[in-house]
């Protein structure tokens, strides 16, 4: 939307942002139907033809059966007539399952006998995902706490409301292999769709190592204090470790969300205070 009505402006609309399953399947079947009569999916699901009839696409003349092969599940096709009683999973299956196969016509011929439609032969891949990621998230973004669906054609969770910018900010390139790496696998294994409590304690371990192999350099830029109080979490709230001191009364929900979004954040200002400490000539590698 561009611009919000008086009452979502004004916060008495209780629907204005929040979206609940049935009305997000509703308004995903009209953005497929939209895509489709533009012949975004022609290239993947073929079309038919008033003189050749059916024509397939790239996934054969039984779409059904190899979207059962994909997934695994029955049902779901055709999309328009099944839509509306999918479940979540069904639905965010179908939405990464339309990613793989959505592509932009570019070039093609109309057929004009009994007005049979656009035939194309050539397509745009990444302009179709790019449109396709762009109008799903507005439809995402709005459901219960919010989704997105990655350029990787992933659906995620969105961050926490004020730190959206901390998980787009990208971090300063340090080490690819040992540091920039392992933090996008932590930060796509903490948002995914569904990530348990051992997922994202996982990723909060895995910005645990990142430190770790970053502190030789960071006892340089920082007080022993501050070092100590950086692990100290780490390695007495049940993450890196597991014995009869940790402490793990603690709600997970909350203090793993805190966690993870301190760790990240100390990683972004650790690299950038050891970068600037090496750019002054001040460090040299261990």
């Amino acid at each position: 939307m561009s611009r919000q009505y008086y009452s979502a402006r004004t916060g008495k609309n209780p629907l204005a942002t929040r979206l609940d399953l049935p009305m997000l399947r509703r308004l995903f079947r009209e953005l497929y139907l939209k895509f489709s009569r533009k012949e975004y999916f022609q290239e993947s699901f073929g079309y038919n033809c008033v003189d050749a009839g059916d024509v397939p696409g790239l996934l054969g003349g039984d779409v059904e059966s190899e979207l059962f092969r994909i997934l695994r599940k029955s049902d779901l096709w055709p999309i328009p007539n099944k839509c509306l009683e999918y479940t979540e999973d069904d639905l965010f299956d179908i939405i990464e399952f339309l990613y793989d196969n959505v592509s932009k016509p570019v070039d093609g011929f109309y057929h004009n006998f009994s007005n049979c439609g656009w035939h194309y032969q050539t397509f745009n891949e990444g302009l179709g995902r790019q449109e396709f990621i762009t109008d799903v998230n507005l439809l995402l973004r709005d459901y219960q706490d919010g989704y997105e669906l990655s350029a990787d054609g992933e659906i995620l969770v969105m961050a926490e409301q004020g730190l959206e910018n901390l998980l787009q900010a990208n971090v300063p390139l340090h080490d690819p292999e040992n540091v920039d790496k392992r933090i996008n696998n932590a930060v796509l294994k903490y948002r995914r769709y569904r990530s348990s409590f051992e997922d994202r304690r996982d990723a909060i371990r895995d910005l645990a190592d990142v430190l770790e192999f970053l502190r030789p350099k960071l006892k340089l830029v920082i007080t022993r204090s501050d070092e100590g109080d950086l692990f100290n979490i780490a390695n007495n709230f049940g993450v890196r470790h597991h014995n009869d001191s940790q402490k793990t009364d603690y709600d997970k929900a909350i203090w793993y969300s805190w966690i993870f979004y301190y760790y990240l954040a100390t990683i972004h200002a650790t690299i950038r205070l050891i970068q600037k400490y090496e750019k002054e000539g001040g460090l040299v590698a261990p």
